[in-house]
């Protein structure tokens, strides 16, 4: 079966990616457009400004922490989305 035949492949979710998503959703546009993707961690935490001392993302509800490199992978798969 070729590639262009092959079934989608499903995703699952758990609580902290949909937190996630949300979160993302919540940020303006304008916001967003001030990320740069060649930023050091340190400043994405600075430009985001809602991450814990311990470096985790501070989300309602999770399961798990969100730690800046799964931040960075979900955040710039939103803006190539959204765009």
């Amino acid at each position: 079966m070729s590639a262009d035949h092959e079934p989608p492949v499903e995703v699952q979710m758990d609580e902290t990616d949909v937190n996630l998503c949300a979160y993302l959703e919540g940020l303006s546009a304008e916001h967003l457009a001030k990320y740069n993707p060649e930023w050091t961690d340190e400043e994405v935490v600075e430009w985001d400004g809602n991450f814990r001392s311990d470096g985790a993302l501070m989300l309602v509800c999770c399961e798990r922490d969100v730690e800046i490199e799964e931040f960075r992978e979900v955040l710039e798969k939103h803006i190539r989305f959204a765009s």
